[in-house]
């Protein structure tokens, strides 16, 4: 089945007709027997649009119903089933009212074009998504209801539906767009003249893109090289000379003539990395800046030649003229060939060369147009140039002191000389050796002796075959060299780039701290510059910020650094210190995609610990509902029903019944007040906001108050007054022990009591037990005979609204041992459970002990035999 055509009207603001002209194509289609149905029209009251749906077949809309309002929608499944040539669906943006297939009118349109049916629909300019900041900036106004800029860059009919500012303020002033009430509020707020002419300039672009496109795909396809007029595009050729300022404003100057031309500035680089003409990096940034400034476009282009690039880069994107600067060349370059100007002059067909003078012109000290040689270092070139100029000249007079050598080997020793110059200094100081030799063995060694001219056309042949060998080997060497060094970067590279897979493949710690400045580092260290920076922004207008930087006074900006690559549609990896050259790009640009991916990896776990603290926060708040629906409830429940039957007027009560009744409330006020402690203590644990006050606090003195939760008779104390004194807040260990030992309590059968013990450990002990602070712990023991805990169970039972086992729902909201946690830890303790040897449950706490100084023997005092010592047990 064929995919359906779809044609839209596209307007710069509401009002300038888009539903009337779809309307009437529906009537042309309609009397050309096409099978035409509205499937969605909406004529906001309009008596000349609604007009238009007489003779028109409609398909009734759905009623739906939202929020306690009905709204009517396109009936997607009604038109599929009537199936007609064409529908007309109009607003393409809308939002769909909840509950139907689709959310979105376009996504209803795709299901249409699918079936096979041609859609002619309309949308305004503001609607498109990558307006929406623009049309927010003109106006004021954020539209809410958009639409893919691909979807209406996929249509094959785009038809602009255009009206004058003033024509439309017109119309809206008549009555013909909006209701009477509404016309006064409209032309002084959205309609005003200024945003409808910006609003209809953002049409006319947008649309001229598009023609664009499609003009651009048309070439393509019927393989059309030559150049079409249709839109002015001037292109500036720039090699990074002074003169690019000057080329640039003129360029400028010549696309604001005609409108909606086009400027574009290309440098054509070296692909080597050698950059032609005598250009400057740092101009080319700044040349880069007055580009954009000027609303143009900037474009690095490789290419060995740039005559050849330069006018590829023109046809390929259909450019009308070509803007260049005056030869900065001295005269005798020109026996090298004419110049990148008269090469373009002359080869540019039908695109208009325009060649500015400039003050630089011919006073600019160009290199020679050669090809590129090896750098080999300042070192091992001197050494060259020496060997390859004086060499000769000494072997020279060194074998005229030698008279017995013939011709030959006088050659061989000049040739040896020719080959170390060319493997010490490369190609130049080899040629220049042979051409010195070569001298040297004419002037010294062949006859005519001292005189520059040969008698033996044999040795003619000789000198001419030296030379020629000289620098045949002299380039055969210098190749080598280069494919030496090219080879070593390529390995370098490639060990880069295998560091940067194994670091995509190890992923660095799990939410990817520290891999990004690490990246960064990295960097900095390859390519040896200052400063490195990853910088973001999220729209085009928005202002830079780092994500992350190295080095001193990192770039903040782009325009900052002397190379900045862009890392995604958001990001810029930026480099200061250095230009780079054209080699060391490609492997920047596999750094910056890393960097790009880490940025994503972080954000992702960001957002990944943000959804984890939502979701625990909405576990936390779903089980505190429930604690507040029941547990809490549960004792409010009781102390009702007991204050109403104490002020009941119907019943007496007898003294006992009341004391009963009264200690009911006693109780049940008991239970609230424990429970909305334990609720009000976690929101402080997990809020933060728990600071201890940490004290010399003995356990004696603290131990017999947290009891005060539970009956005397079911705890047994062994805490020994010779303990040494804990670093604590007392307040906070009170409540924690309070909390473990009424949980043991509550948990123990009840004919067996509950031991709490204390024990001092030694610094010895702890060191085995745990990490060794150097001084000593106290543990404190709750043992209860219960049934236990499971081992895979003991971690959990400290979890904030935890109950274990079968516990019954009105045994508290499960965050006693939880707050006890968390007060122990604040105050730098542990908790842990253990096993009861025979069964149950053992509560470990341990807390730092006081380091005491050793005491001073002293003599003793008398006993007092009135004092008793401190009780060590209650029963």
């Amino acid at each position: 089945m064929a995919r359906g055509r779809l044609r839209i009207y596209l307007g710069a603001a509401p009002g300038v007709g888009k539903t009337y002209a779809m309307l009437c194509e529906g009537h042309r289609r309609l009397n050309r027997g096409t099978d035409v149905v509205v499937g969605f029209v909406e004529t906001h009251g309009r008596q000349n649009t609604a007009e238009l749906l007489h003779g028109l077949e409609a398909v009734p809309r759905r009623a739906m119903e939202h929020r306690g309002a009905e709204f009517t929608e396109l009936d997607l499944d009604a038109l599929l089933a009537r199936r007609p040539q064409v529908a007309l669906v109009d607003e393409l943006a809308h939002t769909n009212v909840p509950g139907s297939r689709n959310a979105k009118r376009w996504q209803d349109v795709e299901e249409l074009l699918a079936a096979g049916i041609d859609v002619i629909s309309t949308v305004n300019v503001q609607h498109l998504e990558s307006l929406g900041d623009v049309v927010e900036g003109i106006t004021g106004v954020r539209q809410r209801e958009t639409v893919p800029d691909e979807v209406v860059r996929r249509a094959d009919q785009l038809e602009l539906v255009d009206m004058s500012p003033q024509a439309l303020r017109r119309r809206l002033a008549h009555g013909n767009v909006y209701a009477p009430e509404k016309i006064d509020a409209a032309l002084s707020n959205y309609f005003r003249p200024g945003n409808l002419t910006a609003l209809r300039e953002l049409a006319l672009l947008w649309t001229a893109d598009r023609v664009d496109e499609y003009l651009q795909r048309y070439r393509a396809e019927q393989g059309i090289d030559s150049t079409w007029q249709a839109r002015e595009r001037i292109v500036v050729g720039l090699t990074g000379g002074p003169e690019g300022a000057t080329l640039i404003r003129r360029a400028a100057r010549i696309a604001a003539k005609g409108s909606g031309s086009e400027l574009l500035a290309v440098h054509i680089s070296r692909s080597d990395g050698l950059v032609p003409g005598s250009g400057s990096p740092q101009a080319l940034i700044e040349q880069r800046v007055l580009v954009e400034s000027l609303g143009g476009s900037f474009h690095t282009v490789l290419g060995d030649d740039p005559a050849p690039a330069l006018l590829e880069f023109a046809r390929g994107v259909n450019a009308t003229q070509i803007v260049l600067g005056s030869s900065r060349r001295k005269p005798w370059q020109y026996v090298y060939g004419p110049g990148v100007g008269s090469t373009v002059a002359r080869d540019s067909g039908d695109i208009d060369v325009h060649i500015v003078t400039h003050e630089h012109a011919a006073n600019g000290r160009g290199r020679l147009p050669i090809r590129r040689v090896t750098d080999l270092g300042r070192p091992r070139t001197v050494a060259g140039w020496l060997i390859g100029v004086a060499g000769p000249p000494l072997l020279a007079l060194l074998l005229s002191q030698v008279n017995d050598t013939a011709l030959p080997t006088d050659m061989l020793l000049f040739f040896s000389v020719t080959i170390c110059a060319a493997l010490v200094g490369g190609l130049f100081p080899a040629i220049a050796s042979a051409l010195v030799g070569s001298t040297a063995l004419n002037y010294y060694f062949t006859p005519p002796i001292h005189r520059l001219t040969i008698s033996d056309p044999q040795n003619i042949l000789a000198v001419g075959i030296f030379t020629a060998v000289g620098i045949a080997v002299a380039t055969v060497v210098d190749v080598a060299a280069r494919r030496t060094h090219e080879a070593a970067r390529s390995q370098a590279e490639a060990q880069t780039l295998s560091t940067l897979a194994g670091t995509v493949l190890r992923g660095g710690s799990p939410n990817g701290d520290g891999m990004l400045k690490a990246l960064l580092d990295q960097v900095r260290e390859t390519f040896q510059v200052e400063s490195v920076a990853l910088l973001e922004r999220r729209h085009e207008f928005d202002p830079w910020h780092a994500l992350a930087a190295t080095g001193p006074n990192p770039p903040e900006h782009p325009e900052d650094g002397q190379v900045d690559v862009p890392a995604g549609k958001t990001l810029a990896l930026v480099l200061c210190g250095r230009m780079l050259p054209a080699s060391d790009r490609r492997l920047l640009g596999a750094f910056a995609a890393q960097a790009a991916v880490l940025a994503e990896r972080e954000q992702l776990a960001r957002e990944a610990a943000a959804a984890r603290r939502q979701a625990e926060g909405n576990r936390i708040r779903t089980a505190l509902l429930a604690a507040v629906s029941h547990d809490l409830r549960t004792p409010l429940a009781g102390i009702k029903a007991a204050v109403s039957s104490l002020r009941a007027d119907d019943v007496q009560w007898s003294e006992a019944d009341e004391a009963e009744l009264l200690a009911g409330i006693e109780a049940g006020a008991d239970r609230l007040d424990h429970l909305i402690n334990n609720l009000l203590d976690m929101s402080r644990l997990q809020t933060g906001t728990v600071t201890p006050l940490i004290q010399e606090v003995d356990l004696d003195e603290v131990v017999p108050f947290a009891l005060g939760g539970v009956p005397l008779e079911s705890v047994r104390l062994e805490v020994p007054e010779s303990l040494p004194m804990v670093s604590a807040d007392a307040g906070l260990l009170e409540r924690a022990l309070a909390n473990l030992i009424e949980n043991a309590v509550k948990y123990s059968p009840p004919d067996l009591r509950v031991l709490v013990r204390a024990d001092a450990l030694d610094p010895a002990t702890t060191a085995r037990r745990g990490p060794a602070d150097g001084r000593g712990r106290v543990e404190l023991r709750v043992v209860d005979r219960g049934p236990g805990v499971p081992e895979e169970a003991k971690e959990k039972i400290f979890a904030p609204f935890q109950r274990y086992g079968d516990a019954p729902r009105g045994a508290g909201v499960g965050l006693g041992l939880a707050v006890a946690r968390g007060f122990v830890e604040s105050m730098g303790g542990s908790i842990t459970a253990e096993d009861t040897p025979g069964g149950g449950l053992t509560m470990v706490v341990s807390l730092p002990a006081v380091a005491r100084p050793p005491e001073q023997p002293a003599d003793p005092e008398p006993v007092n035999p009135t004092s008793a010592p401190r009780k060590a047990e209650l029963a």
